[in-house]
């Protein structure tokens, strides 16, 4: 619930409140609330603008969810697909984008400023199962790099998601984390055994 709500906002409000609340009794002489308003108030307040320079927006859902796909999320959904969902519909602080130490880690992040940012996420049904989908901007990292990682992306999301990345443009795409469901896995251990032996 926290994330949802912007605690620079918070602290913004609450520390313009009190530092009002200062220079009011400032001139009305009454120095309690003067100590209060200066002291609490300009801190606070101050905190509030660190925050807001430090914070990056919930992502937006591009649709909204039909609610047979919520009934899907709540039975197929992984934790990690409900993990990401969730970090990334909350505020953050300290960070240039959202999953950004999760694509560093998978390969798709290029050293400097230039990060995929993720633009929005939706949920869907794909062949009967509950699917996140992240909505990418690229920036300067190929698409053809993301195709090259797919693998690499459905271990990390992993266990029980397949993963496919989606080409929408030329520097856009979306990454589907698609549940796979028991019988889909099993099918998909036999495959892998196969092609070792």
């Amino acid at each position: 619930m926290f994330g949802k709500v912007s605690l620079a906002r918070v602290l913004l409000t609450v520390g313009g409140i009190l530092t009002i609340i200062g220079f009011v009794a400032y001139f009305q002489g009454n120095s309690t609330l003067n100590l209060v308003g200066f002291f609490y108030g300009v801190p606070v307040f101050l905190g509030g603008l660190a925050l807001q320079a430090a914070q990056l927006e919930p992502a937006p859902y591009s649709k909204p969810t039909p609610p047979e796909v919520l009934k899907l999320r709540e039975e197929q959904a992984t934790p990690t697909q409900n993990q990401v969902r969730k970090d990334v519909t909350r505020y953050r602080y300290g960070q240039s984008a959202h999953l950004e130490e999760s694509l560093e880690r998978i390969g798709v992040d290029p050293a400097g400023d230039d990060c995929p940012q993720l633009e929005a996420i939706r949920e869907e049904e794909i062949d009967g199962c509950y699917a996140l989908i992240l909505e990418f901007a690229s920036g300067t990292v190929p698409i053809a790099l993301w195709q090259e990682k797919r693998e690499k992306i459905e271990r990390f999301f992993g266990p029980n998601v397949r993963a496919e990345v989606i080409p929408t443009g030329q520097t856009h795409l979306e990454v589907a984390l698609i549940t796979r469901l028991e019988a889909d896995t099993l099918a998909a251990d036999q495959a892998t055994a196969q092609v070792e032996s």
